[in-house]
């Protein structure tokens, strides 16, 4: 495969979690509506995602290592796609959430792949430039999910929304099937049996850098989760945006987050990993705590909301390459099991927000800003306390 034609493959494959979820937030108030749902049920078809998403990657990171990346590629993205269409038919709110589970499920395979790709093809260092490439890209669908998502809401529905959803992972599917050629050369034939696996996961948690990449990894996207689950009902049913604004809302912070990841390749080929993380962790905290802070003052508006959170989702841009590459880096014989753990802690800590969340919704945008306030610290520890007395990726 061509230099090209991975980076595009990754930023497809990558680029189906910003789909899955940005595209259908614009739409989260007429589902609540359509179903007389409660504000907790529909947080839970996002929650319930993403629960699945880093659950099934315990699963498919050791049968990618077994079996190839290929093989899991095209049974994630089918299932991905038919569970699309699942959730188009739905018709109630539990309908809604298994098979948006389901999608989560799939969704699991196709990005710890992606992630061990990485690892599979470039050395630790090398392979954080090339994730930036690929992030970048994500942030390109990133930009254009969230506005056609209330587009498409506000001209049919939601069914409409979600049915893009299901056409982004057809065409995935079709691309990986025609151009993908497998990266595991040398397959793990033991990956599979359970003291071999357990053996491996314990080797892993225990590495000193894949702790503090992760942790890095963990808070950004924390934060960023947070925003994702919290903002529909903020920003369109507290503050009275219209969806379609609510979706260029989107498109600006998908956008400032494209420019994190231009701005992570700059600053690594100048200080390296380390250092770029920790520079990520001061924007990470001035944004998170700007935010909360405007909360507690009881400014409750779209500038002071968003002003500090592009702060925060810049940094996001120059923690997930490093974060991602970094987690798996010491492990280039089990990369799809250390991606499958990694992406499986990153939702554990995403399910707790969006339950904490459910319970702590008062009408306002303060349980919002605090969580992503808390997030943002952890961030910063996490770059400033671990990677950077780590002294970078170590194989």
């Amino acid at each position: 495969m061509s230099p090209t034609l991975i980076i595009v493959l990754l930023s497809m494959l990558l680029g189906i979690q910003p789909v899955a979820t940005d595209l259908y937030l614009p739409a989260l108030p007429a589902i609540k509506a359509e179903f007389g749902a409660t504000l907790s049920q529909v947080q839970l078809t996002l929650s319930a995602l993403l629960l699945a998403f880093g659950t099934s990657q315990l699963v498919w990171g050791p049968l990618s290592d077994r079996f190839g990346r290929r093989p899991i590629l095209l049974w994630g993205l089918g299932t991905f796609t038919l569970a699309g269409l699942g959730c188009v038919l739905a018709s109630s709110m539990q309908e809604l959430i298994v098979w948006r589970a389901l999608q989560g499920a799939a969704m699991g395979a196709v990005v710890m792949c992606a992630r061990a790709i990485v690892r599979d093809l470039y050395t630790p260092e090398t392979g954080a430039g090339v994730m930036s490439k690929a992030l970048t890209g994500l942030g390109f669908l990133a930009c254009a999910s969230a506005p056609l998502g209330g587009l498409l809401t506000d001209l049919w529905s939601w069914h409409a929304a979600l049915s893009l959803v299901m056409g982004f992972g057809a065409i995935a599917l079709i691309l990986v099937a025609l151009t993908f050629k497998e990266t595991v050369h040398r397959k793990n034939p033991h990956a599979l049996q359970v003291k071999v696996l357990a053996k491996t996961w314990w080797h892993i948690v225990r590495h000193p850098t894949f702790v503090a990449f992760t942790c890095v990894s963990i808070g950004s996207y924390g934060g960023l989760f947070t925003f994702l689950a919290s903002s529909s009902f903020v920003f369109i049913n507290l503050l009275g945006l219209a969806r379609w604004q609510y979706g260029l809302l989107l498109f600006s912070m998908a956008f400032t987050y494209l420019l994190g990841t231009v701005l992570c390749r700059r600053l690594l080929a100048r200080f390296g990993v380390t250092q770029t993380v920790a520079i990520g962790g001061v924007f990470s905290l001035v944004g998170g705590g700007w935010m909360a802070l405007n909360a507690w003052l009881g400014g409750q508006s779209v500038v002071s909301l968003m002003g500090p959170f592009y702060w925060f989702i810049l940094a996001h841009g120059i923690h997930q390459p490093c974060g991602q590459s970094g987690a798996v880096g010491p492990f280039p014989k089990a990369a799809g099991a250390a991606s499958a753990l990694g992406g499986f802690l990153m939702m554990v800590a995403a399910f707790i927000t969006g339950l904490w969340l459910g319970a702590v919704q008062d009408g306002s945008a303060l349980p919002m800003a605090q969580s992503i306030a808390f997030w943002s610290v952890i961030t910063a520890l996490s770059a400033w306390l671990l990677v950077l007395r780590r002294g970078g990726p170590r194989v």
